[in-house]
């Protein structure tokens, strides 16, 4: 296919507004896949997708369309997530692109993540196609919709943005012509040394690696040794192919074009998402530029429930990061739960979304610890050093200062809203920016927040309040001093390190007493007094104690003196107190999951 009859492109757009749904038309129009095959969100393959109904994977597919001038053009789409802990998979979509279109659902208007996706595609310097969807919706108004993209863009009038229904399969001829007339073609030399950019890679048992590319200079055919430029990897392709929506192998793909490379390496240390492709002799010498790579925001502890299946644990993380190479993580020891990983995340969804994947796709039981983030320490010797688990702060008198991380955000709400999210940011430890009116009704309010604070249930709570029409987005904003302390708890008088947090001085006492008051409900009851207490330092601030379970040692006196009595109660003291010397208590994952609903009212 000529160059000039290639388009590639991707769906940007808040979680939620259509972009699976429109993707599925698209399918269906261009016959790429028949009506027998066809299923809803058919692009989402994993079972997680279609149940919670997210994208959180992109997903590249091939079409062939004749358009309305009666040429056949080759059309790469990539279906991109929407959620905000997401954006690393939509800025890698973005580069394998020249151009987006940007659903907005014509009822809920420009949200959050829509801004957000907008700039991304707009750094990218991505021809931007606005679409209005859902306009058969009752509530729809998009008129309104129309003239806030606009002002937004700047370079569509609000008269000329599509309109359709992605739904009841309306205007997306429309959409298929406005790709075919705005996205450029790709630029490349199909002449030139190979350089084809890797954004995405799978693990298949049977093909090794495969990789996911655009073929930006060159040809790649299965007959050519080939390398990886960053890590110096030599293969011999085992597969050559598109995606159709499925993979189909082919004899090559050339400059322009979207497809996969099956590399046939075994470990996945040797092909990292962002690294080039190019011959293995006579290869090109110059790298595509990479991806910037994103930092962890979130740190939570994974260990198995069983020992034994810690390997698995390793290789199960190790194949994920190979599919989601935002995903961090290293080997860590704890007291209470043996060996583990310290993993880092993009933010709390995308912590819940691979633990999910762990274990349904591998098969682990596993317990995660509690979200923490990372903090910056500075002792009195004048030493920094970086701290992401409470467990590895230093001890109090070695500290001069601790640094937490704060975020800038957004959020998007009707304004009858205002005065109760605004409550809710100050009790969070947030601080108020600046409002601006979008138009009568909407609003997007700004704020600095303690990202410790956001990463519980901040956008529960925000979702709840709002009755679910606030939108959140954020980005990290730096580092500040604040007061914080170390909240250690102790169950049967040894420290937990799982279960350690770190809090604001003032919060301590209040967050002390109510984690007590919760482990105790969670902790099973043992044959011995249980007492779990929080401390800061060296001073307990809270205590309460799981009760024994007793026998009734007095059922068989059912008479004769009182000092009888006494004696097989003393008796009965005594076996107590050596069992308490020697047993130990098994924490549940109950335990840790109460450290999540700590803010909760």
């Amino acid at each position: 296919m000529n160059l000039d009859h290639i388009r590639n492109f991707c769906i940007i757009a808040h979680i939620d507004h259509g972009k699976s749904t429109l993707a599925d038309r698209l399918l269906q129009v261009t016959n790429t896949i028949s009506t027998r095959e066809m299923q809803d969100q058919l692009l989402d393959s994993m079972d997680l997708e279609r149940e919670r109904g997210v994208t959180i994977k992109a997903s590249a597919v091939r079409m062939n369309y004749r358009a309305a001038n009666g040429e056949d053009y080759e059309i790469h789409l990539i279906d991109t997530p929407g959620h905000v802990d997401f954006g690393y998979e939509v800025s890698r979509a973005l580069q394998a692109c020249e151009g987006a279109i940007l659903v907005v659902d014509a009822s809920q208007g420009i949200e959050a993540q829509t801004l957000a996706n907008v700039y991304l595609a707009l750094e990218q310097d991505l021809e931007i196609i606005p679409v209005i969807n859902k306009i058969d919706l009752p509530a729809a108004r998009p008129d309104e919709v129309a003239q806030e993209l606009e002002n937004l863009l700047g370079t569509t009038a609000a008269e000329d943005i599509l309109r359709i229904s992605a739904k009841q399969g309306i205007g997306i001829i429309d959409v298929l012509e406005a790709v075919i007339a705005h996205v450029p073609p790709p630029k490349g030399d199909r002449e030139a040394p190979l350089r084809a950019l890797v954004f995405d890679s799978h693990y298949d048992s049977y093909k090794g690696v495969v990789a996911y590319v655009r073929v930006v200079d060159g040809q790649l055919d299965k007959t050519t040794a080939l390398k990886l430029m960053s890590t110096e990897a030599r293969f011999d392709p085992v597969e050559i192919g598109i995606f159709n929506p499925s993979m189909r192998p082919v004899e090559r793909l050339e400059a322009g074009e979207v497809g996969y490379v099956a590399t046939g390496f075994k470990t996945v240390r040797e092909c990292r998402v962002g690294d080039t492709i190019t011959l293995a002799v006579n290869g090109s010498t110059e790298s595509l530029p990479g991806y910037k790579q994103v930092k962890p925001m979130v740190f939570a502890g994974i260990y198995p429930t069983d020992n034994d299946a810690y390997s698995d644990l390793r290789d199960a993380l190790e194949k994920l990061q190979l599919n989601d190479a935002s995903l961090v993580y290293e080997p860590e020891t704890s007291q209470a739960l043996n060996f583990g990983f310290r993993v880092g995340f993009l933010g709390l969804f995308h912590m819940e979304i691979v633990q999910e994947r762990l274990e349904r796709e591998y098969d682990l039981d596993i317990l995660v610890t509690a979200p923490s983030v990372e903090y910056q320490v500075k002792l009195r010797s004048g030493q920094e050093v970086v701290v992401d688990s409470p467990a590895q702060l230093p001890d109090p008198s070695m500290i001069e200062e601790i640094r937490e991380p704060w975020m800038k955000i957004q959020i998007y709400t009707p304004s009858e809203y205002i005065g109760a999210l605004t409550e809710m940011v100050i009790k969070k430890r947030g601080k108020y920016v600046t409002t601006e009116y979008l138009d009568k009704t909407r609003v997007v309010m700004h704020f600095r927040v303690p990202l410790a604070e956001l990463i519980i249930d901040f956008y529960d709570r925000l979702k709840s309040i709002s009755k679910g029409y606030a939108s959140l987005d954020y980005q990290f904003d730096g580092y500040e001093p604040e007061n914080l302390v170390k909240l250690d708890i102790l169950v049967n008088s040894e420290p937990v390190d799982a279960l350690a947090v770190i809090v604001h001085r003032d919060d301590a006492y209040h967050k002390g007493q109510r984690l007590v008051s919760k482990l105790k409900d969670v902790i099973p009851r043992q044959m011995f007094a249980v007492p779990i207490q929080a401390a800061v330092g060296n001073k307990v601030i809270s205590r309460a104690d799981v009760k024994a379970l007793r026998k009734d040692v007095l059922a068989k006196c059912y008479g004769g003196d009182i000092t009888r009595k006494k004696k097989l109660l003393e008796k009965q003291k005594k076996g107590k107190r050596r069992m308490k010397m020697v047993g130990s208590v098994e924490i549940p994952q109950d335990a840790f999951m109460a450290l999540l609903s700590l803010d909760e009212e």
